[in-house]
Protein backbone atom coordinates (compact mmCIF):
# COMPACT_ATOMS: atom_id res chain seq x y z
CA UNK A 1 0.00 0.00 0.00
CA UNK A 2 1.32 3.44 -0.95
CA UNK A 3 1.85 5.69 2.05
CA UNK A 4 2.91 9.29 2.37
CA UNK A 5 6.30 8.20 3.70
CA UNK A 6 7.04 5.76 0.87
CA UNK A 7 5.77 8.27 -1.67
CA UNK A 8 8.04 11.12 -0.67
CA UNK A 9 10.91 8.64 -0.29
CA UNK A 10 10.26 7.53 -3.87
CA UNK A 11 10.52 11.16 -4.92
CA UNK A 12 13.83 11.44 -3.10
CA UNK A 13 12.40 14.07 -0.75
CA UNK A 14 12.16 14.51 2.97
CA UNK A 15 8.70 14.79 4.47
CA UNK A 16 9.19 18.56 4.74
CA UNK A 17 10.15 18.79 1.07
CA UNK A 18 7.18 16.60 0.14
CA UNK A 19 4.88 19.12 1.81
CA UNK A 20 6.66 21.87 -0.14
CA UNK A 21 6.13 19.85 -3.30
CA UNK A 22 2.38 19.69 -2.65
CA UNK A 23 2.34 23.40 -1.81
CA UNK A 24 4.12 24.13 -5.08
CA UNK A 25 1.53 22.14 -7.02
CA UNK A 26 -1.25 24.01 -5.21
CA UNK A 27 0.40 27.32 -6.09
CA UNK A 28 0.75 26.31 -9.73
CA UNK A 29 -2.97 25.52 -9.79
CA UNK A 30 -3.78 28.87 -8.21
CA UNK A 31 -5.18 27.17 -5.10
CA UNK A 32 -4.80 28.35 -1.48
CA UNK A 33 -2.00 26.88 0.62
CA UNK A 34 -4.53 24.78 2.54
CA UNK A 35 -5.13 22.74 -0.63
CA UNK A 36 -1.63 21.26 -0.25
CA UNK A 37 -2.99 18.89 2.40
CA UNK A 38 -5.72 17.69 0.04
CA UNK A 39 -3.13 17.13 -2.67
CA UNK A 40 -0.84 15.25 -0.26
CA UNK A 41 -3.71 12.98 0.75
CA UNK A 42 -4.76 12.38 -2.84
CA UNK A 43 -1.33 11.53 -4.25
CA UNK A 44 -0.65 9.06 -1.43
CA UNK A 45 -3.99 7.31 -1.85
CA UNK A 46 -3.37 3.72 -3.03
CA UNK A 47 -6.54 3.88 -5.18
CA UNK A 48 -5.01 5.36 -8.31
CA UNK A 49 -7.30 6.64 -11.08
CA UNK A 50 -7.06 4.53 -14.27
CA UNK A 51 -5.97 6.32 -17.45
CA UNK A 52 -6.46 5.21 -21.06
CA UNK A 53 -4.25 7.12 -23.53
CA UNK A 54 -5.13 7.12 -27.24
CA UNK A 55 -2.77 8.38 -29.95
CA UNK A 56 -4.33 9.63 -33.19
CA UNK A 57 -2.74 11.78 -35.93
CA UNK A 58 0.27 12.95 -33.96
CA UNK A 59 4.08 13.01 -33.85
CA UNK A 60 4.55 11.55 -30.33
CA UNK A 61 5.84 14.97 -29.22
CA UNK A 62 3.29 15.13 -26.38
CA UNK A 63 4.55 11.82 -24.99
CA UNK A 64 8.19 12.79 -25.53
CA UNK A 65 7.76 16.01 -23.54
CA UNK A 66 6.01 14.08 -20.75
CA UNK A 67 8.90 11.63 -20.63
CA UNK A 68 11.18 14.50 -19.65
CA UNK A 69 9.12 15.88 -16.77
CA UNK A 70 10.80 15.80 -13.36
CA UNK A 71 8.25 16.90 -10.74
CA UNK A 72 6.79 14.42 -10.71
CA UNK A 73 8.87 12.27 -13.02
CA UNK A 74 7.06 9.99 -15.45
CA UNK A 75 7.73 6.83 -13.44
CA UNK A 76 6.21 8.47 -10.35
CA UNK A 77 3.21 9.62 -12.40
CA UNK A 78 2.35 6.25 -13.94
CA UNK A 79 3.39 4.05 -10.99
CA UNK A 80 2.25 6.13 -8.01
CA UNK A 81 -0.21 8.85 -9.06
CA UNK A 82 -2.24 7.13 -11.77
CA UNK A 83 -2.65 3.71 -13.31
CA UNK A 84 -1.67 4.07 -16.96
CA UNK A 85 -3.53 1.05 -18.31
CA UNK A 86 -3.03 1.72 -22.01
CA UNK A 87 -0.56 3.77 -24.02
CA UNK A 88 0.76 2.66 -27.40
CA UNK A 89 4.30 3.85 -26.69
CA UNK A 90 4.56 3.10 -22.96
CA UNK A 91 2.43 -0.01 -22.37
CA UNK A 92 4.33 -3.12 -21.34
CA UNK A 93 2.13 -5.56 -23.33
CA UNK A 94 2.01 -5.26 -27.10
CA UNK A 95 -0.32 -6.30 -29.91
CA UNK A 96 -3.52 -8.07 -28.90
CA UNK A 97 -2.39 -8.21 -25.26
CA UNK A 98 -2.30 -4.41 -25.10
CA UNK A 99 -5.78 -4.20 -26.60
CA UNK A 100 -7.07 -6.76 -24.11
CA UNK A 101 -5.59 -4.78 -21.22
CA UNK A 102 -7.30 -1.63 -22.48
CA UNK A 103 -10.72 -3.24 -22.81
CA UNK A 104 -10.41 -4.94 -19.44
CA UNK A 105 -9.58 -1.63 -17.75
CA UNK A 106 -12.47 0.19 -19.45
CA UNK A 107 -14.87 -2.59 -18.45
CA UNK A 108 -13.73 -2.70 -14.82
CA UNK A 109 -13.60 1.08 -14.41
CA UNK A 110 -16.74 2.28 -16.15
CA UNK A 111 -17.37 5.93 -15.38
CA UNK A 112 -14.10 6.23 -13.45
CA UNK A 113 -11.25 6.31 -15.93
CA UNK A 114 -9.65 9.35 -17.51
CA UNK A 115 -9.35 9.24 -21.29
CA UNK A 116 -6.33 11.10 -22.68
CA UNK A 117 -6.15 11.75 -26.42
CA UNK A 118 -3.24 13.21 -28.35
CA UNK A 119 -3.43 13.87 -32.06
CA UNK A 120 -6.26 15.02 -34.31
CA UNK A 121 -9.03 12.70 -35.47
CA UNK A 122 -9.37 12.11 -39.23
CA UNK A 123 -13.03 11.89 -40.24
CA UNK A 124 -12.90 11.74 -44.05
CA UNK A 125 -13.84 8.36 -45.54
CA UNK A 126 -15.00 7.20 -42.10
CA UNK A 127 -11.59 7.89 -40.54
CA UNK A 128 -9.64 5.31 -42.53
CA UNK A 129 -6.47 7.44 -42.52
CA UNK A 130 -5.51 6.48 -38.96
CA UNK A 131 -6.01 2.93 -37.72
CA UNK A 132 -4.87 0.98 -34.66
CA UNK A 133 -5.52 -2.75 -34.18
CA UNK A 134 -7.48 -2.78 -37.44
CA UNK A 135 -9.94 -0.17 -36.15
CA UNK A 136 -10.03 3.52 -37.01
CA UNK A 137 -8.99 5.94 -34.31
CA UNK A 138 -12.44 7.47 -34.74
CA UNK A 139 -13.92 4.17 -33.54
CA UNK A 140 -11.42 3.96 -30.69
CA UNK A 141 -12.36 7.48 -29.59
CA UNK A 142 -16.09 6.79 -29.48
CA UNK A 143 -15.45 3.50 -27.68
CA UNK A 144 -13.12 5.04 -25.11
CA UNK A 145 -15.26 8.14 -24.52
CA UNK A 146 -18.43 6.15 -23.85
CA UNK A 147 -17.62 5.23 -20.22
CA UNK A 148 -14.90 7.81 -19.44
CA UNK A 149 -15.27 10.15 -16.47
CA UNK A 150 -13.60 12.95 -18.42
CA UNK A 151 -11.37 13.50 -21.44
CA UNK A 152 -8.05 15.31 -21.69
CA UNK A 153 -7.19 16.51 -25.21
CA UNK A 154 -3.44 16.97 -24.91
CA UNK A 155 -1.54 18.95 -27.52
CA UNK A 156 -2.76 21.36 -30.18
CA UNK A 157 -3.70 18.54 -32.57
CA UNK A 158 -6.20 17.06 -30.11
CA UNK A 159 -7.33 20.47 -28.85
CA UNK A 160 -7.67 22.40 -32.14
CA UNK A 161 -6.79 20.01 -34.96
CA UNK A 162 -3.19 21.23 -35.14
CA UNK A 163 -0.93 20.58 -38.11
CA UNK A 164 -3.05 17.77 -39.62
CA UNK A 165 -6.06 20.11 -39.87
CA UNK A 166 -4.13 22.93 -41.54
CA UNK A 167 -5.18 23.71 -45.10
CA UNK A 168 -5.96 21.89 -47.24
CA UNK A 169 -6.68 19.32 -44.48
CA UNK A 170 -6.83 16.25 -46.76
CA UNK A 171 -8.08 13.87 -44.03
CA UNK A 172 -10.70 16.28 -42.65
CA UNK A 173 -8.90 16.15 -39.29
CA UNK A 174 -10.86 17.47 -36.32
CA UNK A 175 -10.24 18.10 -32.62
CA UNK A 176 -11.70 15.80 -29.98
CA UNK A 177 -14.28 18.39 -28.90
CA UNK A 178 -15.76 18.50 -32.41
CA UNK A 179 -16.61 14.81 -32.19
CA UNK A 180 -17.42 14.06 -28.55
CA UNK A 181 -20.19 16.28 -27.20
CA UNK A 182 -21.46 14.47 -24.11
CA UNK A 183 -18.36 14.34 -21.90
CA UNK A 184 -16.38 16.98 -19.97
CA UNK A 185 -13.27 17.78 -22.03
CA UNK A 186 -10.21 19.78 -21.01
CA UNK A 187 -7.88 21.07 -23.71
CA UNK A 188 -4.13 21.25 -23.00
CA UNK A 189 -2.87 22.87 -26.23
CA UNK A 190 0.75 23.34 -27.20
CA UNK A 191 3.12 21.81 -29.73
CA UNK A 192 4.20 20.10 -27.64
CA UNK A 193 2.31 21.25 -24.54
CA UNK A 194 4.17 21.97 -21.36
CA UNK A 195 4.00 18.66 -19.45
CA UNK A 196 3.43 20.45 -16.14
CA UNK A 197 0.15 21.85 -17.39
CA UNK A 198 -0.94 18.28 -18.06
CA UNK A 199 0.49 16.91 -14.79
CA UNK A 200 -1.12 19.68 -12.74
CA UNK A 201 -4.47 19.00 -14.42
CA UNK A 202 -4.17 15.29 -13.61
CA UNK A 203 -3.21 16.02 -10.00
CA UNK A 204 -6.20 18.35 -9.70
CA UNK A 205 -8.47 15.61 -11.05
CA UNK A 206 -6.91 13.05 -8.68
CA UNK A 207 -7.39 15.41 -5.74
CA UNK A 208 -10.89 16.78 -6.35
CA UNK A 209 -12.45 14.26 -8.74
CA UNK A 210 -13.23 16.94 -11.31
CA UNK A 211 -11.49 19.10 -13.90
CA UNK A 212 -10.04 22.51 -12.94
CA UNK A 213 -11.81 25.72 -13.90
CA UNK A 214 -11.74 26.15 -17.67
CA UNK A 215 -11.87 29.15 -20.00
CA UNK A 216 -14.28 29.52 -22.91
CA UNK A 217 -12.01 27.35 -25.07
CA UNK A 218 -11.89 24.51 -22.56
CA UNK A 219 -8.37 25.27 -21.30
CA UNK A 220 -7.47 25.29 -17.58
CA UNK A 221 -7.33 28.89 -16.44
CA UNK A 222 -4.36 28.31 -14.16
CA UNK A 223 -2.21 27.65 -17.25
CA UNK A 224 -3.90 29.64 -20.02
CA UNK A 225 -5.43 32.54 -18.14
CA UNK A 226 -2.95 35.21 -19.23
CA UNK A 227 -1.23 36.29 -22.42
CA UNK A 228 2.37 35.26 -22.99
CA UNK A 229 2.95 38.95 -23.72
CA UNK A 230 2.11 39.91 -20.12
CA UNK A 231 4.87 37.84 -18.50
CA UNK A 232 7.42 37.96 -21.30
CA UNK A 233 10.99 38.89 -20.38
CA UNK A 234 11.02 41.22 -23.42
CA UNK A 235 7.80 43.07 -22.49
CA UNK A 236 9.62 46.17 -21.14
CA UNK A 237 11.20 46.64 -24.56
CA UNK A 238 7.77 46.44 -26.22
CA UNK A 239 6.40 49.22 -24.01
CA UNK A 240 9.52 51.30 -24.56
CA UNK A 241 9.30 50.89 -28.34
CA UNK A 242 12.49 48.86 -28.68
CA UNK A 243 12.04 46.23 -31.40
CA UNK A 244 14.29 43.89 -33.32
CA UNK A 245 13.64 44.56 -37.02
CA UNK A 246 15.71 41.74 -38.49
CA UNK A 247 17.27 38.57 -37.17
CA UNK A 248 20.80 39.37 -36.10
CA UNK A 249 20.44 43.17 -36.02
CA UNK A 250 21.55 45.24 -33.03
CA UNK A 251 18.13 45.08 -31.34
CA UNK A 252 17.91 41.33 -31.79
CA UNK A 253 21.36 40.82 -30.28
CA UNK A 254 20.41 42.97 -27.28
CA UNK A 255 17.25 40.98 -26.53
CA UNK A 256 14.70 43.56 -27.69
CA UNK A 257 11.04 42.75 -28.37
CA UNK A 258 10.37 40.37 -31.27
CA UNK A 259 6.93 41.74 -32.18
CA UNK A 260 8.02 43.07 -35.58
CA UNK A 261 9.46 39.65 -36.43
CA UNK A 262 6.06 38.06 -35.97
CA UNK A 263 5.92 37.17 -32.26
CA UNK A 264 2.41 35.90 -31.43
CA UNK A 265 2.79 36.45 -27.67
CA UNK A 266 0.39 39.45 -27.70
CA UNK A 267 -2.48 37.20 -28.87
CA UNK A 268 -1.53 33.84 -27.33
CA UNK A 269 -2.65 32.67 -23.89
CA UNK A 270 -0.16 30.38 -22.10
CA UNK A 271 2.23 30.33 -19.15
CA UNK A 272 5.42 29.63 -21.14
CA UNK A 273 7.52 32.53 -19.73
CA UNK A 274 6.35 31.85 -16.18
CA UNK A 275 7.31 28.17 -15.92
CA UNK A 276 9.49 27.69 -19.01
CA UNK A 277 9.65 24.14 -20.36
CA UNK A 278 10.60 21.00 -18.44
CA UNK A 279 14.08 21.27 -16.91
CA UNK A 280 15.85 22.03 -20.16
CA UNK A 281 17.07 25.44 -19.02
CA UNK A 282 16.07 29.04 -19.73
CA UNK A 283 16.45 28.85 -23.51
CA UNK A 284 13.70 26.27 -23.73
CA UNK A 285 10.97 28.25 -25.44
CA UNK A 286 11.03 30.24 -28.72
CA UNK A 287 11.38 33.75 -27.28
CA UNK A 288 14.17 32.55 -25.00
CA UNK A 289 16.14 31.41 -28.02
CA UNK A 290 15.59 34.66 -29.92
CA UNK A 291 12.75 33.42 -32.13
CA UNK A 292 9.19 34.81 -32.09
CA UNK A 293 6.46 32.83 -30.36
CA UNK A 294 4.35 31.24 -33.09
CA UNK A 295 1.19 30.85 -31.02
CA UNK A 296 1.02 27.05 -30.84
CA UNK A 297 -1.43 27.12 -27.90
CA UNK A 298 -3.91 29.47 -29.54
CA UNK A 299 -6.69 28.32 -31.87
CA UNK A 300 -6.58 30.21 -35.16
CA UNK A 301 -3.03 31.42 -34.59
CA UNK A 302 -0.55 28.54 -34.50
CA UNK A 303 -0.55 26.55 -37.77
CA UNK A 304 -2.95 29.10 -39.24
CA UNK A 305 -1.20 32.47 -39.36
CA UNK A 306 2.13 32.86 -41.15
CA UNK A 307 5.05 32.46 -38.75
CA UNK A 308 6.35 36.00 -39.27
CA UNK A 309 2.96 37.71 -39.64
CA UNK A 310 2.56 40.40 -36.99
CA UNK A 311 0.17 39.60 -34.16
CA UNK A 312 -3.02 41.35 -33.16
CA UNK A 313 -2.24 42.98 -29.81
CA UNK A 314 -5.11 42.07 -27.50
CA UNK A 315 -4.09 43.94 -24.34
CA UNK A 316 -1.85 47.01 -24.27
CA UNK A 317 -2.12 47.79 -20.56
CA UNK A 318 1.32 47.46 -18.91
CA UNK A 319 1.63 44.52 -16.48
CA UNK A 320 1.71 44.98 -12.71
CA UNK A 321 5.48 44.55 -12.68
CA UNK A 322 8.21 44.07 -15.23
CA UNK A 323 11.09 41.76 -15.84
CA UNK A 324 14.34 43.70 -15.74
CA UNK A 325 15.56 44.98 -19.10
CA UNK A 326 19.00 43.70 -18.11
CA UNK A 327 17.94 40.07 -17.67
CA UNK A 328 19.94 37.61 -19.83
CA UNK A 329 18.08 36.38 -22.90
CA UNK A 330 16.03 33.26 -22.27
CA UNK A 331 15.76 33.64 -18.51
CA UNK A 332 12.01 34.07 -18.48
CA UNK A 333 10.02 36.26 -16.12
CA UNK A 334 11.27 36.52 -12.56
CA UNK A 335 9.21 34.61 -9.94
CA UNK A 336 7.99 37.89 -8.44
CA UNK A 337 6.95 39.28 -11.80
CA UNK A 338 5.18 36.08 -12.75
CA UNK A 339 3.36 35.85 -9.43
CA UNK A 340 2.20 39.47 -9.46
CA UNK A 341 1.23 39.52 -13.11
CA UNK A 342 -0.72 36.32 -12.58
CA UNK A 343 -2.74 37.81 -9.74
CA UNK A 344 -6.13 37.09 -11.26
CA UNK A 345 -5.65 33.45 -12.24
CA UNK A 346 -3.00 31.13 -10.86
CA UNK A 347 -1.57 33.84 -8.63
CA UNK A 348 1.58 32.00 -7.62
CA UNK A 349 2.32 30.07 -10.78
CA UNK A 350 5.82 31.49 -10.94
CA UNK A 351 6.49 30.84 -7.29
CA UNK A 352 5.06 27.33 -7.58
CA UNK A 353 7.31 26.54 -10.52
CA UNK A 354 10.32 27.84 -8.60
CA UNK A 355 9.50 25.60 -5.61
CA UNK A 356 9.28 22.59 -7.88
CA UNK A 357 12.54 23.47 -9.63
CA UNK A 358 14.31 23.87 -6.30
CA UNK A 359 13.06 20.47 -5.18
CA UNK A 360 14.18 18.95 -8.47
CA UNK A 361 17.68 20.38 -8.05
CA UNK A 362 17.80 19.19 -4.43
CA UNK A 363 16.86 15.68 -5.54
CA UNK A 364 19.60 15.67 -8.20
CA UNK A 365 22.13 16.95 -5.68
CA UNK A 366 21.23 14.16 -3.25
CA UNK A 367 21.60 11.60 -6.02
CA UNK A 368 24.99 13.02 -6.99
CA UNK A 369 26.17 12.93 -3.38
CA UNK A 370 24.99 9.33 -3.01
CA UNK A 371 26.79 8.30 -6.20
CA UNK A 372 29.98 10.04 -5.08
CA UNK A 373 29.84 8.31 -1.69
CA UNK A 374 29.26 4.93 -3.34
CA UNK A 375 32.22 5.50 -5.67
CA UNK A 376 34.42 6.45 -2.74
CA UNK A 377 33.43 3.30 -0.85
CA UNK A 378 34.11 1.21 -3.94
CA UNK A 379 37.59 2.76 -4.24
CA UNK A 380 38.36 2.01 -0.59
CA UNK A 381 37.27 -1.61 -0.99
CA UNK A 382 39.51 -2.04 -4.01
Amino acid sequence: MQTENTFHEALGLSRRDFVKFCAGVAATLGLPASAAFNIAHAVTNPRRPPVIWLSAQECTGCTESLLRSQHPALDTLILDLISLDYHEALSVPAGHLAEEAKHQSMQENKGKYLLVVDGSIPTKDNGIYCKVANKTILEHLHEGAKDAAAIVAIGSCAAWGGIPSSGPNPTDAKPVSAIIKDKPIVNIPGCPPNPYNFLSTVIYFVTFGKLPELDEKGRPKFAYGRLIHENCERRPHFDAGRFASEFGDAGHRQGWCLYKLGCKGPETFANCPAILFDDAGPGSWPVGTGHPCFGCTEQGVGFTKAIHQQAEVKHVTPPATYASVYEPEGKGASPAAAALAGGVVGAAVGAGAVVLNILSRAKKQKQAEAEAKAAQQQTLQE
